[in-house]
């Protein structure tokens, strides 16, 4: 078996330490830019789901607005008819 040298052992935890501090140093400056990135492309998904919102309810309010229209067109005059009367019933207490 080969043994490891003392010299290999601390070039190892050198190059390991080099590679953590340039890692932790590049992400310093990569991660806000990352950051920035997905905020705007969550910023642009929100603004694309509430325009498409926007649009279906303006083609929703504008199709009842010409039906409301065509109705109101026919002269129907909406029922007024009177179905019947409240009635409030009160329970009575059977005392045996």
């Amino acid at each position: 078996m080969d043994m490891a040298s003392f010299g290999g052992i601390i070039k190892v935890l050198f190059i390991i330490i080099i590679v953590y501090y340039g890692f932790k140093f590049a992400m310093r400056f990569l991660f806000p830019l990352l950051l920035y990135k997905v905020a705007k492309k969550a910023e642009q998904s929100f603004q694309q789901k509430q325009q498409e919102y926007y649009q279906q309810n303006n083609t929703t309010n504008q199709y009842q607005d010409q039906n409301t229209q065509h109705t109101s067109d026919k002269g129907v005059p909406h029922s007024t008819k009177v179905v019947g009367e409240y009635v409030d019933f009160e329970e009575i207490e059977d005392k045996k």
